[in-house]
């Protein structure tokens, strides 16, 4: 039985996958239980009472952001690990970078009377852009309907193969409804906007967004999540929200993977110890041995 589970996620990643590429954009239909949704709802329905509107003609006006929701409820680490969405991301991102991180775990009410966002991709956050490399995956997991009236996220679909165009025509944009429980992914070059709510109830959700390991994200894991609150997380979860070294010597603490913080008592120093991939390691073996070439370490040739 376990066989058959594997094979069947397998399938169902590399079927999800093939949508992404295609259409810049993917709904998975029951991608977690209902009831995991709405207790995490609950959790964080304090927040969402509690938070300021925002500011700006990006966010808008009449919506509530808050992040950090991992501390906030650890029910988001069963969303952050879902196996199928987890997979997919993988899928996406890993031929690009040695792992991948968390960019944002980041909670949205629009509420009512709120104006539809002006179009955009997220991978603008970062100013250079490389043909065929994908930076994010956006997955959306809504609290409440997601409709056309109260503000479902509009995609336009195929233009992560038009991004020499900032913005295309409404007319060919497609809104994404959803129930609780469903996941809209998307690309970071997908162009979407959050919709209007002409309701007279919030529409509430969430985005859990993964990016290359290599990135600086855009909410900083290591504030969001200091030590004594990663400690609590599942290995997998603390290794996603920053605490994992990215291959060669990236995102380093005293030279150290940095998840040694969540194990570490006491100053005692610590030293260096290398982060490197395994073909890193061989070239610079390679290298000592002299089989690249001349000796090069002329030092080491007269001491021979």
């Amino acid at each position: 039985m376990p066989l058959i589970a594997v094979d069947s996620l397998e399938h169902d990643i590399t079927h999800y996958v093939g949508q992404l590429e295609r259409d810049g954009y993917c709904i998975i239909s029951g991608a977690a239980a209902r009831k995991s949704v709405d207790h995490l709802a609950e959790d964080l329905r304090p927040a969402f009472e509690t938070t300021p509107f925002s500011k700006g003609p990006f966010y808008g006006k009449a919506t509530r952001r808050f992040h950090g929701l991992l501390h906030r409820s650890p029910r988001t680490a069963e969303f952050v690990l879902n196996p199928l969405v987890h997979g997919i991301a993988e899928s996406i991102l890993r031929p690009w970078c040695d792992t991948i991180q968390l960019n944002l775990t980041q909670a949205i009410e629009i509420a009512p009377g709120s104006e539809s966002q002006p179009p955009h991709r997220d991978q603008d956050m970062w100013p250079i852009h490389a043909a065929g490399v994908e930076y994010l995956i956006n997955v959306m997991w809504p609290f409440s309907p997601y409709t056309a009236d109260n503000g479902a996220t509009l995609i336009w679909p195929g233009s992560h193969r038009r991004q020499d165009e900032i913005f295309i025509g409404r007319e060919e944009a497609i809104t994404a409804d959803m129930e609780p429980g469903d996941a809209l992914l998307f690309v970071g070059s997908t162009l979407h906007a959050g919709g209007a709510n002409i309701t007279n109830e919030p529409r509430r959700g969430m985005i859990i967004s993964y990016s290359l390991g290599w990135l600086k994200p855009y909410e900083l894991p290591w504030l969001a999540y200091p030590p004594p609150i990663a400690r609590t997380f599942p290995q997998a979860v603390s290794r996603l929200a920053g605490y994992q070294a990215h291959r060669p010597n990236l995102g380093t603490y005293e030279g150290r993977c940095p998840s040694v913080l969540l194990d570490r008592t006491g100053d005692t120093p610590l030293g260096a110890i290398d982060m490197l991939r395994p073909d890193q390691e061989a070239l610079i073996a390679q290298y000592r041995s002299g089989a690249l070439g001349a000796d090069p370490d002329p030092f080491l040739a007269e001491r021979r």
